[in-house]
Parts: structure tokens; sequence; C-alpha cells
């Protein structure tokens, strides 16, 4: 079933295809835990809580804010190449930052991380996309990794719509529209780039490496 992280808590949730067939556009932002706390005053999400029927269903993301040393000692597993992104609030909305790391062969091509006093995880997300295809030429051949399957399911599926429709969408605005909009001309600009998505805190290690980079506003040392 497609992943999904609450904005409140950061928990991972599944939400059954069928029920994002039923309601097109929807992004589902909220675990069980919180959305339950948001359907007394909104029939529409009461309704798509009990289709779902188990939202909150999945694993907690464990940020053990590690040093990128801690990272390479502690984890070896996923794939050797590729460019590897992530984003973090604490709270979330709050102070976040993003991380990139470009890996070829287990070997570090390049790596870039930066901080924003406030914002939002997803904003951290689609920050740390932009700064990835950045990195990379245009003839690059390359898979761009996120953890954030939100992020790839706009940029792969839902903004090419809006755009036809003149960055409209039924649900109402569309959020973090200039972020969307540059990272869909950079994403298009590196045709020969995929988009994929990555589990997060699942042992790969250059996800983790991006993870720390993504949290190292919160250390003294990187």
């Amino acid at each position: 079933m497609p992943s999904f992280q609450c904005s409140v808590c950061s928990k991972v949730f599944e939400v059954p295809q069928t029920a994002l067939d039923k309601y097109s556009g929807w992004q589902p932002k909220y675990c069980r835990e919180h959305s339950t706390r948001r359907s007394a005053s909104d029939p529409q999400l009461s309704a798509r809580n009990a289709e779902v029927g188990g939202v909150g269903r999945g694993r907690t993301v464990r940020e053990e804010n590690l040093t990128i040393s801690e990272v390479l000692s502690k984890y070896s597993g996923g794939p050797e190449s590729g460019v590897f992104t992530d984003g973090s609030a604490a709270p979330n909305p709050g102070p976040g930052g993003w991380g990139v790391v470009w890996v070829e062969g287990g070997e570090i091509r390049g790596q870039k991380h930066g901080y924003d006093p406030d914002t939002t995880n997803n904003r951290m997300e689609l920050r740390a996309l932009i700064e990835a295809f950045k990195m990379l030429p245009e003839d690059a051949t390359a898979k761009v990794l996120t953890d954030s399957r939100l992020c790839v399911n706009t940029i792969t599926q839902w903004a090419p719509g809006w755009e036809r429709k003149g960055w409209k969408k039924k649900s109402g605005p569309i959020k973090n529209l200039a972020l969307v909009q540059e990272l869909l001309a950079l994403y298009r600009a590196h045709p020969k780039c995929e988009l994929t998505w990555v589990a997060a805190h699942s042992g790969n290690r250059w996800n983790e490496y991006a993870d720390s980079l993504a949290t190292a506003w919160m250390r003294e040392k990187l």
C-alpha cells in the first residue's frame, strides 16, 4: 500500500490504494491518531478515516541524529550509487534542514546540506531534491532517491496535471507551489535521471547519510 508521513508526528502510515482512488487528489497528511483528532470538525476527513480503516498502521520513523561518521560505521546496506536526499523539521513546522549526497560505487562525489529557521518537513524534502538535481549535469544518468513518497508522486504524477490546469487543483491551493515548480523544471531538465522512493530508516547507508546531513543543524559536529 502507498505510504505517507504524518505532518504532526512524522510517523509513516499506509493508505489503501482504493481509498486514494476514491478521493481524487487527496494527499494524506495525518496518521490515524492525529487524523482522528481532526475528524470531529471535518466530515470529509472523517469519511476518509472510515474508508482507510487503519491508516495509522505502520512504523514510527526513528530519528537517531547520528553524525556522518557514526552513520558510516553503523550502516552498510542499500544501493551504492545514486543521489540520496532527505529533509527534516523539528517540530514540524519549525526549524529544519535538508541534505544531499551523491555516491557512485560507494564513493562520495559530492554532498550539500542547509538549514531554515522556520520551515516544514515537506519544504525541506523538496529543497533537498532541488539541490540534488542542481548538483547533477543535465546529461547525467542517475537515480535520485528520496524517502518522501509525497514528493515523488507530486513530481511524477500530479504536478504535470496541475500545470495543464494553470497550476490549480480542485481541493484548494497547491502547497509549496514555487518549490514544486522549480523541482519539476529541474526534473524535466534531467531526462536520464530517475526520481524514486526509498524507505526511510531501513538500514540504507546513504539514505541514513542524507538524514544525518538534514539533521546536522541540531548538532555541533557534522
